[in-house]
């Protein structure tokens, strides 16, 4: 099966998996205890008041009703409106979208290189004082929750030595991105390194690279694409992990992204703003996997 073929096949699940987490995504949503017109009506609401808010945003329709409407609109593009503050979902999400993405993208972008410089460098000296240090350091880091470090880097560089901005209130500046973005990759850098070191190991020990060591080859070359093919597949799973982690980094530092923006609309029951960012999550996962099985395909062909 060639590259082309693989994609487009993958690619068709994908779309099937995306609209079978809408209609999921519809239906959680519409479980979720509270009620958005309570909100919206304010402290001590009047059931007049709550009734004509119901009526006004069409939640006082059948469930079925609401659902068609919903989804025959998503197939056109719209996601809807804000039920409190009355803006398009779109215009939301893409006003959140750039934090997100600022962390999210220096993360995966210094992510990549730290965990392939770090785990070759262990495998190349396996057992040595190195090997060693990187694997000890890298298991004690994997074991502290983002938020329990973000606090901590916060406390110490943030307020005690005042090296850096505890916040991101004043702007994504630089030095506003150097905390956060440095909770985000500890956990992936350690996890990532130690599966290239792990399948690093493998490949070197495997038939073909002890052979062309022999006939004086370029060894490396042939064995580091054979050993990145399992970390891609892992890369994605961080990408996906990076979408939870970025919801604690941006609450801890008060970053308006996509993290507290579906913390917002949890709080205020915002059904149209809960499914579409459930749905862009979901469509991230599907296409990052997409992409990450596209390149596993390209550096190791199955028959």
């Amino acid at each position: 099966m060639n590259l082309t073929r693989y994609a487009a096949r993958r690619l068709a699940v994908g779309v099937l998996q995306v609209t079978g987490v809408a209609c999921l995504v519809f239906l959680m949503v519409e479980s979720l205890p509270g009620d958005a017109a309570v909100v919206l009506a304010g402290d001590q609401p009047d059931p007049a008041r709550i009734a004509a808010i119901r009526a006004a945003l069409g939640l006082d329709r059948p469930l079925a009703e609401r659902f068609t409407s919903w989804a025959f609109a998503l197939a056109h593009g719209d996601f809807g409106a804000s039920l409190v503050s009355g803006r398009p979902v779109t215009e939301i999400v893409l006003d959140a979208l750039a934090p997100t993405a600022v962390l999210a993208g220096l993360t995966v972008l210094l992510l990549v290189p730290l965990s392939v410089v770090l785990g070759v460098a262990a495998a190349r000296r396996e057992g040595s004082r190195l090997d060693r240090a990187l694997t000890t350091v890298s298991s004690a880091l994997y074991a502290v929750p983002e938020f329990a470090l973000a606090i901590v880097l916060v406390a110490v560089f943030g307020v005690a030595l005042a090296w850096l901005p505890p916040t991101g209130l004043g702007g994504l500046t630089a030095a506003a991105l150097v905390l956060p973005v440095s909770v985000l990759l500890v956990r992936p850098v350690c996890s990532t390194g130690r599966l290239v070191r792990s399948a690093m190991i493998d490949v070197v020990a495997s038939p073909y690279v002890r052979h062309a060591r022999r006939l004086g080859l370029n060894w490396f070359a042939h064995a580091l694409p054979n050993a990145l093919a399992p970390a891609v597949q892992h890369l994605a799973r961080t990408v996906d992990w990076l979408l939870g982690g970025v919801i604690v980094v941006e609450a801890v530092f008060v970053i308006p992204g996509l993290g507290s923006t579906l913390a917002d609309a949890v709080g205020h029951r915002d059904l149209p703003v809960l499914q579409g960012l459930a749905l862009l999550f979901a469509a991230t996962t599907v296409l990052v996997n997409l992409l990450a099985d596209a390149v596993s395909f390209r550096l190791a062909p199955r028959a």
